[in-house]
């Protein structure tokens, strides 16, 4: 039951009809039934991983919320009986039990996380080694439950939050079951800070119109960017990518560049359908993209693409690495030795290349995923270290910062480097991403792009090329107007008449119907991070 299929538009709707109907304060027991229902339905078999997660990570949070309130209140009922070294020397033990507790779930969590995918990654190259010697590691074939990573991040971000006294443990158990496992995030996210989702879930919001027009906008542009663009072009990127030395340099980029437009389209779509189901029963999930090719650096990239994974890894990684003890005595034995702006730079520079490192193997077990993390991260560190020098070059070119041909240049300069990243994506591993890549640029015809049979080269007929352009027209008209607005653009047409509203979604509406890639005969496309 994918998020695009019949079945799943009309489980939404059985179960936003069952809400509505629910007394308020019972209508968080219909969402739990609903996405524990939804899980037993996709992935039944697996379902006690997520149930034993919730489990160890709610009654952790209770036992570390706690002993931090006993430590609390046995600390202000010794006050002026304590010298000053018995007052640090109990809090030095609080903060270590604190520690254990928290990282036990940590571990245990992530450890489960790990085991399942990356075992056999692991395996297989210990054994590319030890086949030399005679050796080899089992692979075990395991297997990933849905959403694990999601729901894993979503549950670790809690109980750190609870360590870091932010707000006090849930106590009851199905309430936190439904935070973890809400039907529409489940797949592929959006990932939500338990004080921006949970209080949403457990109000029992009303089913507004409002919320309802505007769900159901977002749910059909969804449909619009995966069934329309998406799933026309993903045959196009796994033929060439999986056999590259059949084809062009020609082809490889052009696959590389449909890649980029098929992936967005696919990810960020069923972001939509997924804000969209939740808008529906009033729930306003966090937003994961913002234009992201309208990026003038890869960092900004960063931080408009997969929002909630970059800021639950600038939360939970990325500061804590840059404070952390080491790292300060990193950058204090750098200040003697380099001065301030060393100092600061490259501790800095070095924990964005760690969190980096780790975006990379979240996105898979292969050594390509690996070098996608180098790579990025290796860039921003890079551009961190020498931006004193890009500052001097601009004002030597008297390159004006702020100037519309610059500024394409810097998104243009972006895409290029992102699109670098996405080769290491699309193959099948690191050895054949390199390939991919040389071949990119010792084989490329010009001639070729501008041929007229081109769209035998990209495995497109001459309509779905039309259908593709119209489209991509379409969506960047969409972005352009959203990047010059505070508002979205779903929100500025829900506030015009009827006439306009209607007109909108209907246009939408039979764009998917007439021109999506569904049916018979059609073998739809997962979502890309369902695997995840």
């Amino acid at each position: 039951m994918t998020y695009t299929s019949l079945n799943y538009l009309l489980y939404a709707a059985v179960c936003l009809l069952v809400y509505g109907v629910t007394p308020k304060k019972y209508r968080w027991w219909v969402l739990l039934a609903a996405s524990m229902g939804f899980y037993a339905i996709v992935c039944l078999k697996y379902i006690g991983f997520i149930i034993l997660t919730a489990a160890t990570t709610y009654f952790g949070g209770i036992k570390l919320e706690k002993y931090i309130t006993d430590s609390d209140a046995y600390i202000k009922s010794q006050k002026g009986k304590w010298s000053k070294e018995e007052k640090s020397a109990y809090k030095d033990k609080v903060t270590r039990n604190k520690k254990r507790i928290c990282a036990a779930v940590l571990v245990f969590n992530f450890g489960i996380l790990c085991f399942l995918k990356y075992y056999n990654f692991f395996a297989d190259s210990l054994t590319s080694v030890l086949k030399h010697f005679g050796g080899k590691v089992p692979n075990l074939g395991l297997f990933l439950p849905l959403g694990i990573s999601f729901y894993t991040f979503q549950s670790m971000g809690y109980i750190i939050d609870i360590y870091r006294k932010k707000y006090t443990a849930e106590r009851n158990f199905f309430k936190f079951l439904l935070f973890v496992s809400f039907f529409p995030q489940i797949v592929q996210g959006p990932i939500a800070f338990y004080s921006d989702l949970a209080h949403q879930l457990y109000a029992g919001e009303d089913v507004r119109f409002e919320n309802f027009k505007q769900g159901v906008l977002l749910v059909t542009w969804g449909f619009f960017k995966k069934l329309v663009i998406a799933d026309r072009l993903v045959t196009t990127v796994t033929t060439i990518s999986g056999d590259h030395k059949s084809y062009s340099g020609t082809a490889i980029l052009s696959a590389a560049l449909i890649y980029a437009l098929q992936l967005y389209a696919d990810f960020s779509g069923g972001i939509d359908i997924s804000r969209g189901i939740a808008q529906l029963f009033g729930i306003n999930m966090a937003e994961n993209f913002k234009r992201p090719y309208f990026s003038k650096d890869i960092s900004e990239y960063w931080h408009r693409w997969h929002i909630t994974l970059g800021g639950w890894l600038r939360e939970y990684l990325f500061y804590p690495v840059a404070m952390s003890k080491p790292f300060q005595k990193m950058g204090k034995a750098l200040k003697a030795k380099f001065g301030m702006k060393i100092s600061k730079v490259v501790p800095v520079s070095i924990a964005s290349l760690i969190t980096f490192i780790v975006v990379g193997i979240w996105h898979g077990a292969n050594w390509k995923y690996v070098a996608f993390g180098v790579w990025n991260g290796g860039i921003i560190m890079i551009s961190t270290l020498l931006e004193d020098n890009f500052t001097g070059w601009k004002n030597k070119l008297h390159i004006k910062e702020n100037s519309k041909p610059f500024a394409l240049f810097q998104m243009f300069r972006t895409f290029l480097i992102v699109l670098v990243g996405y080769y290491f994506d699309i193959a099948p591993n690191f050895k054949s991403a390199m390939s991919m890549m040389y071949l990119s640029v010792a084989d490329l015809h010009i001639s070729e792009l501008a041929g007229r049979e081109f769209y035998k080269t990209i495995l497109l007929s001459k309509r779905e090329i039309a259908l593709v352009l119209a489209a991509m027209l379409v969506l960047f008209i969409v972005s352009l107007k959203q990047e010059r607005s505070q508002t979205t653009l779903r929100e500025q047409i829900c506030k015009k008449n009827f006439v306009v509203q209607s007109l909108v979604f209907i246009v939408l509406f039979f764009s998917v119907v007439i021109f999506g890639v569904y049916g018979p005969g059609t073998d739809p496309a997962d979502f890309y991070y369902m695997q995840f």
